[in-house]
């Protein structure tokens, strides 16, 4: 099951975070922002190797005994984060994954797009908070 979700701006500012617990949501917040440094040293290695076809998707980030992070940067260098809750007995499939970062991204997108959004805000939209929690409790 997906523990939180999160959609930091390309300064690090957190734009959105969502979490399946709110018991837990400091600890996973802590999670989220410590895998930041993670997702600036494969991108700093990454822009050196592929300047143009850049690969969106970065894949396991960390690995705890409680808890896998994947990342996601856009083009523009915001950065989506999944948690996973690695205590379940279900197991996602790296395609899954991809898929969810997919859906929210395109989620992101659609909220992003909205003229009375201005960019490097918060997203407070109450359509896009139902979306993403659609996500989380999907799977």
């Amino acid at each position: 099951m997906s523990a939180c979700v999160a959609i930091i701006g390309k300064d690090n500012a957190p734009l959105y975070i969502a979490t399946a617990n709110v018991d837990k949501e400091i600890a996973l917040q802590y999670q989220v922002h410590a895998s930041l440094d993670v997702i600036d040293e494969r991108c700093a290695t990454n822009q050196k190797a592929a300047a143009d076809g850049r690969e969106l998707y970065l894949g396991s980030l960390i690995s705890t005994e409680q808890y896998k992070i994947y990342g996601y940067v856009t083009n523009t260098k915001i950065k989506f984060l999944i948690v996973i809750d690695a205590t379940s007995t279900s197991s996602y499939r790296e395609n899954e994954v991809r898929a969810m970062f997919r859906n929210l991204h395109n989620l992101y997108t659609d909220a992003v797009c909205n003229p009375f959004y201005t960019p490097g805000d918060p997203l407070t939209s109450a359509s896009f908070d139902r979306a993403v929690r659609g996500i989380i409790s999907a799977n």
